[in-house]
């Protein structure tokens, strides 16, 4: 004995169709290799990790900053 208020209401609409967009037509990509994969890893870590240079001020910006 199910009421109106069991029902799953997130389920109430169908999911929309997919976008064609996300459907590659063609030639599927090649894997990468082990060592592209690694060159990729400690490129992606490097490059979340190393600060980024800052621009040197001039004396005359940091006295205008104070």
């Amino acid at each position: 004995m199910s009421s109106h208020r069991d029902v799953d209401h997130a389920l109430a609409y169908p999911e929309p169709p997919p976008s064609p967009l996300w459907h590659r037509t063609g030639r599927k990509p090649r894997p990468l290799t082990p060592g592209e994969q690694q060159d990729n890893c400690e490129l992606l870590l490097r490059a979340q990790y190393t600060p980024r240079p800052r621009s040197p001020r001039t004396a005359k910006a940091r006295t205008e900053a104070r």
